[in-house]
């Protein structure tokens, strides 16, 4: 039997995602017919039926899972050799840091001025693209904060605090010095999950990621909630935003990751320098209600 083709298993694996020909033929940028021929002559190719097909979605079948946990391995290894390659054959070496904006916890001109055994290349990016840059071999190293999807990764807490609600101003409950998870029912998160649940636990579903101005403008209008760590809070002092504890509620570590498979002597560095700056950095026990209630 012939090899599989990337080609067939990003189709494959788009299709597989959007659970929808349409939607995944829009992802990849072609028309549908290639693509519902294509994901046929694949499993004429394989022998095997990959999805149950209906009016309005598709399904995986067993194998199809199988072919989906596999796929999503071998594009990430063909995407991470290409990266890696990429990045060895630059004139200057660089560590990559990949990091959303704001979510350093205040570490980060320190961690860049201790750092000198290579450039920092600092990778900035949307909630959730940090663990992708790892995974694909775009960056060597990442600020993370808990939870997120550990597999194939390791990793060294750095800071640990409570996490807040942010809240319109105009929120009746802003009014409180302190919430329970119970108390946010009938509000919801900027992706659409019931407050009153909790963080969501890895893997997450897809979303185009929002920004912290489109977070924050559903906020101050009371169309969402949203749990974030204090030192990110103390950045967001917004007249139309309050931040109250909420008991019960996970607390944020901001961790420093790497990928499992990693060598490289300036990662371990990196990891001791951005540890010995953490153990130096106050704590966030116990914060005082942010924000100004109306």
């Amino acid at each position: 039997m012939d090899h599989l083709e990337t080609r067939q298993l990003r189709y494959f694996v788009a299709v597989a995602e959007e659970q929808h020909f349409g939607r995944a033929a829009h992802r990849l940028g072609m028309a549908q017919p290639p693509l519902s021929r294509a994901i046929r002559d694949l499993e004429r190719h394989l022998g095997v039926q990959l999805l149950v097909r209906t009016s309005r979605r598709v399904a995986l079948t067993p194998a199809g899972q199988v072919l989906l946990d596999e796929a999503r391995i071998a594009l990430d290894a063909v995407a991470t050799a290409g990266n890696r390659t990429r990045h060895a054959g630059q004139e200057v070496p660089a560590l990559r840091l990949a990091l959303k904006a704001d979510h350093d916890a205040g570490l980060l001109p320190r961690i860049l001025d201790a750092y000198d055994v290579l450039p920092v290349e600092l990778l900035l990016g949307g909630y959730g693209e940090q663990l992708a840059a790892l995974h694909d071999g775009r960056a060597d190293v990442a600020l993370l904060t808990t939870p997120f999807d550990e597999r194939g990764i390791d990793s060294e807490p750095l800071v640990t605090g409570p996490r807040l609600v942010a809240m319109a101003a105009s929120d009746p409950l802003a009014a409180r010095t302190g919430l329970r998870l119970v108390d946010l029912t009938g509000r919801l998160l900027p992706y659409g999950t019931p407050a009153e649940k909790g963080l969501p636990t890895p893997p997450f579903d897809h979303h185009e990621p929002l920004d912290h101005s489109q977070i924050f403008s559903l906020i101050e209008v009371g169309a969402a909630v949203w749990f974030l760590p204090v030192w990110l809070a103390e950045r967001f002092d917004r007249p139309g935003i309050a931040y109250r504890p909420v008991e019960g509620l996970e607390p944020a570590t901001l961790t420093v990751a790497w990928p499992a498979r990693s060598r490289l002597a300036a990662v371990a560095t990196f990891v001791r320098t951005v540890q010995q700056i953490a153990g130096d950095t106050a704590t966030y026990d116990n914060p005082a209600p942010v924000g100004h209630p109306v």
